[in-house]
């Protein structure tokens, strides 16, 4: 049951940040990255565990590096602009912190 939380929790963190990253720019790119480490990090904090930190990071990765992909219609989710490119970057940075920070 935790495992499936973590991939929902995860899956959540990976949505939200695609869709609020682009809105007011410098700040909500900022405040993207800081809600998934603080969601990451809880995540082992309530349930003990790196492991499930670490599946809750890979889901979140393959949210948004899904995202970034052209959909159906060739629409993309995350622009090849450097708002976009820094969350993937720069959230894949805040993922390795998230799972290496103590609990």
């Amino acid at each position: 049951m935790r495992f499936i939380f973590s991939v929902l929790i995860g899956a959540g963190l990976g949505i939200g940040s695609v869709f609020l990253h682009a809105t007011l720019v410098p700040v909500s790119l900022i405040f993207v990255l800081i809600a998934t480490i603080a969601g990451i990090w809880s995540i082992g904090r309530m349930w003990d565990g790196k492991a499930l930190r670490i599946v809750a990071s890979i889901t979140w990765t393959a949210v948004v590096l899904r995202a970034g992909f052209p959909g159906i219609n060739e629409e993309y989710l995350i622009e090849g602009t450097a708002v976009g490119i820094s969350l993937i970057n720069v959230g894949f940075m805040a993922l390795v912190i998230a799972i290496l920070l103590p609990v």
